[in-house]
């Protein structure tokens, strides 16, 4: 892609990014994700009602009169977005391929990010670590995050969740919040789940096409599995061949549910061919009516 090409993209993307991040999930996004603790900001005078644990002892004994403390919420976040960068990404039958919604959902939440004073980072990964953007603030460090997943070139086409939380959890030290997006086919990754979300707060975003879970009945084609490269001909067209490939996926949609139940990680369903406004919201309503 040339670079006018690419910065004509990353504009269109920008744009419609912000306008959601700023009209539809900024109070979303607050309420759902806390900052680190609470931080003394004044003092007023005591009230009926107020906790006994809360009243300044010093402050009182000086003016003779009772006055409690005041907290705020440390605001200030660290964010981290996980990005599946497999082969898989570019797989889409509708509208949308994976990577373009990912694209987007990543644009949405960086905007988000940096409209309450957080920091974003990203690591991109295959089956391995393919690059580290360290967190930072600002619209051009954004915009440079928006231009690399629309332009990034993985070196690997596999998959290997497992390792990319591994490496989250050692080299991000501080606490923090992170979002990984994923079509999640792959295994052995519960637990660096759980670990990866016992240290930091972890949020589980599956990007998936409708015929993963369901196949439409349209003859004999070829399948090709983008990470191995391998092509089997199968005949849609047979009902028992439609309802078997449902099963699996219906199984392993089960098995992931209860991969991130036991490991405490929120997660949501993003399907490419609609819209992501609605799944994101409910998500983001859902924690902070927790908080």
């Amino acid at each position: 892609m040339d670079t006018k090409e690419l910065l004509k993209k990353v504009k269109k993307i920008e744009i419609k990014s912000r306008g959601l991040s700023s009209q539809i999930f900024s109070g979303e996004y607050h309420s759902a994700f806390k900052g680190s603790g609470m931080a003394f900001s004044e003092v007023r005078e005591y009230l009926p009602g107020d906790p006994v644990r809360i009243i300044d002892w010093n402050v009182t004994a000086r003016l003779n009169k009772p006055y409690v403390k005041i907290f705020e919420e440390e605001r200030e976040l660290t964010v981290m977005l996980l990005v599946d960068m497999s082969a898989s990404k570019d797989f889409g039958t509708r509208s949308q391929l994976k990577q373009e919604v990912v694209t987007e959902l990543c644009a949405v939440l960086a905007f988000a990010a940096i409209q309450n004073n957080d920091k974003i980072g990203v690591i991109f990964f295959s089956d391995k670590i393919e690059k580290f953007i360290p967190p930072k603030k600002g619209k051009s460090h954004i915009l440079r995050i928006i231009r690399e997943l629309i332009d990034f070139k993985p070196t690997s086409s596999g998959t290997d969740i497992k390792l990319a939380l591994e490496y989250f959890t050692s080299s991000i030290k501080k606490r923090c919040t992170a979002f990984l997006l994923s079509d999640f086919i792959d295994g052995d990754f519960e637990r660096a789940l759980r670990l990866a979300n016992k240290k930091h707060d972890l949020v589980a975003l599956q990007i998936y096409d409708e015929t993963e879970k369901q196949i439409p009945n349209i003859g004999i084609v070829p399948f090709l599995d983008s990470e191995s490269g391998a092509t089997k001909w199968i005949d849609t067209s047979n009902p028992k061949t439609r309802n078997h490939y449902k099963t699996i996926a219906l199984k392993q949609e089960h098995l992931l549910k209860n991969i991130f139940q036991k490991a405490g990680v929120d997660a949501t369903e993003i399907i490419t061919n609609k819209p992501y406004i609605k799944p994101l919201k409910e998500l983001f309503t859902k924690r902070g009516s927790r908080r």
